[in-house]
């Protein structure tokens, strides 16, 4: 005898003509000035400041010595690091205090460890951090003008950068209002639908996402374990973390399928064909290799389960109906851009 956990079939609610926020690909004057300053801070000199004090925003290059109590500690000290300072990237009140000093200057730094910092043993601790300044860099902004066009396009002027960079944020901030739209339809329909999650189905969510995020740890030089000891955090805490996500994956996708299976939507070879092509130019592969790695490792249905649901999401977004946004929905929307 077995007991084993079954799929669950969703009951389906409304799921057409559910209403998604109309798309705004226009691009204002602020939104084009904000992404030309944007690049202008990308393309700024540092310039090592010989007199003077610190300002926020300049680049400190200090060595620091940190003890609590009288005792060094484990990572508390460096020599010539750089520092951003206004960056928040220290602990809170260290930046401040570099603030107004000159190159060559000493200054033992008074702060205090957060109530919820990550090593333990510090947590709550006053600390003093002895700060040696070596020099002050301060970044040198690029005039906006024909000259820095040419510089960072292959535009001669400043008129035609313009043009093309608001039709490159128009088509960005299209796929952004389509990305969007999807996910708000998705979630309509998952609202208006029963069903029930069996714990199983999202403790391996749960493990897909981990090994998702290790190897997106990977690719930037790093791994699982090196991430849990420069956080803090146990494998436990990183599950109970997306438990949340990994539920709502779940529901989402059980209805999805329900939708799939109730309008007769199926997956053709060039589904697949378009979405090997899409994994290929990703990872810089050819849609052969692709092939192969995933028919090698057992991912090849994963596939086919992948191209079911983008296509069952294109009906929703095909069968939904446009309406302006809240005023305040588009203000928080703004905010977070």
């Amino acid at each position: 005898k077995a007991k084993v956990v079954v799929k669950p079939e969703a009951k389906l609610g409304e799921y057409k003509g559910l209403e998604v926020p109309k798309a705004n690909t226009e691009v204002s004057e602020e939104e084009l000035t904000a992404e030309l300053e944007r690049l202008q801070q990308r393309h700024a000199e540092l310039v090592v400041i010989e007199e003077g004090t610190a300002e926020s925003g300049d680049i400190a290059v200090i060595d620091y010595e940190g003890s609590v109590d009288g005792e060094l500690f484990d990572g508390g000290q460096a020599e010539r690091h750089s520092l951003e300072l206004g960056s928040n990237t220290f602990i809170p009140g260290f930046e401040e205090q570099v603030i107004g000093l000159s190159t060559g200057d000493n200054k033992d730094v008074e702060v205090t460890f957060p109530e919820e910092y990550h090593a333990a043993e510090l947590a709550g601790k006053k600390a003093i951090f002895k700060v040696k300044v070596h020099e002050i860099k301060r970044k040198v902004l690029p005039a906006i003008d024909d000259e820095f066009a040419k510089d960072v396009s292959e535009f001669d002027t400043l008129a035609e950068y313009k043009e093309d960079l608001t039709k490159q944020l128009s088509e960005r901030k299209a796929e952004e209002a389509k990305a969007n739209q999807e996910n708000v339809v998705v979630e309509k329909a998952a609202a208006n639908a029963e069903v029930e999650i069996p714990q199983g189905m999202v403790n391996t969510e749960v493990r897909n996402m981990m090994r998702d995020f290790d190897n997106r740890l990977r690719q930037q030089g790093m791994n699982l374990e090196m991430f849990m000891s420069f956080s803090g955090q146990t494998e436990a805490d990183l599950q109970n973390q997306m438990k949340g996500d990994a539920e709502k994956r779940v529901r989402n996708n059980l209805v999805l399928e329900a939708i799939g299976k109730q309008e007769n939507i199926e997956v053709s070879d060039e589904d697949i064909n378009e979405e090997l092509n899409n994994m290929a130019a990703s990872f810089r592969r050819t849609p052969e290799e692709i092939r192969q790695i995933l028919e090698s490792n057992g991912s090849f249905d994963s596939l086919r389960e992948e191209a079911l649901l983008r296509k069952t999401i294109d009906f929703l977004l095909a069968n939904s109906v446009e309406v302006d946004a809240p005023a305040e929905e588009a203000a928080v929307e703004a905010t977070e851009e």
